[in-house]
């Protein structure tokens, strides 16, 4: 077995990386959703978000395993972190560097496949990578290389840039820029796969009453609690986010309309209950307009935001017909 050498800057890494006060702080949804989307997207059994400390690799996320650490020494990420660009072991089994290593030499779950991509501050210190797992070889095509980069590049804007990079400060979920990113990478997917897919376009009915009868600090309490709905309601395949104000988003992968309209009354019963149970001093509803995405005619995402948004302001536009 070869283990990684350490990096010519080794020192200025680990400065880096401590610097960034992330280390051993608890799982976050912001980083856990795209190691969810990329065991997805790639159809692997794990992928992690891996920082590299001193004498270990220490995982901000992981997806498909619950280790929390692991030795540096016989790991790829450290081997990985080496390189600018991705590396990818397509059959580790017949790589010199890994073909005696433990992991690989293993009766359960041998590790065959492995693809990660640096992740780096924004001084340039190479700090972990964002990486992909397979049991079995496999080949990787410069279309998947493409993909990793761009998870990779969001997950090192999520170390160093929480507040601006794709999570909503009040809510704790995706926020526009993020959901653009995240969810024309799923569309692309699904057209790739010829897979279905719908998106809803959410919006708080009377939320400015909420607001302006009991305050904003309850119309952000507001917001929160249908964030957390979302939460609980919605799979982990599926991308939603808070795309401004009152307004939410949802693309349902691999559902289709007639599927995805169940999913959201099933939501509507959730949230009411949830009120309840949280004894609010108001109830929430909500308008929306789904669309569905055809693979054969794909359109983008900014083309099924603008329909879904038509069809949720004709929802909304009956209801307060239907109350005069």
């Amino acid at each position: 077995m070869k283990a990684p050498a350490l990096p010519a800057d080794e020192s200025r890494r680990l400065a880096q990386l401590r610097a960034l006060n992330i280390l051993h702080t608890p799982a976050e949804e912001r980083f856990d959703r795209l190691t969810r989307l990329a065991r997805r997207l790639f159809g692997v059994p794990v992928a992690l978000v891996s920082l590299l400390e001193e004498d270990h690799q220490w995982f901000k996320s992981i997806a498909g395993q619950s280790a929390a650490t692991a030795p540096r020494n016989t790991s790829f990420c450290g081997h990985a972190v080496l390189q600018d660009d991705v590396m990818v072991v397509e059959n580790a089994l017949e790589d010199e560097r890994f073909h005696d290593n433990p992991l690989v030499n293993t009766s359960e779950n041998p590790l065959r496949f492995y693809a990660g991509c640096p992740l780096r501050t924004p001084a340039g210190a190479k700090v972990g990578t964002l990486c992909i797992v397979d049991h079995h070889a496999r080949e990787f095509n410069a279309d998947d290389m493409n993909t990793l980069r761009d998870l990779a590049a969001m997950a090192e804007a999520e170390l160093v840039a929480f507040q601006t990079a794709t999570s909503d400060e009040l809510t704790q979920i995706t926020n526009r820029r993020g959901f653009m990113t995240l969810g024309q990478l799923a569309l692309n997917e699904c057209e790739a796969k010829q897979l279905p897919a719908s998106l809803t376009f959410l919006d708080l009915d009377r939320f400015k009453a909420i607001n302006d009868t009991l305050g904003h600090r309850e119309g952000d309490r507001a917001l929160m609690d249908f964030a957390d709905a979302m939460k609980v309601s919605f799979r982990h395949a599926d991308i939603f986010a808070r795309l401004g104000g009152d307004e939410f988003v949802v693309l349902f992968n691999g559902l289709q309309q007639a599927d995805a309209e169940g999913v959201l009354a099933r939501f509507d019963g959730f949230l009411q209950k949830q009120t309840q149970d949280l004894d609010r001093r108001y109830a929430l509803h909500f308008s929306s307009g789904i669309v569905e995405f055809d693979p054969d005619h794909p359109l983008s995402l900014v083309q099924l935001l603008e329909g879904s948004d038509a069809r949720m302001y004709e929802a909304k536009n009956g209801k307060k017909k239907q109350a005069q």
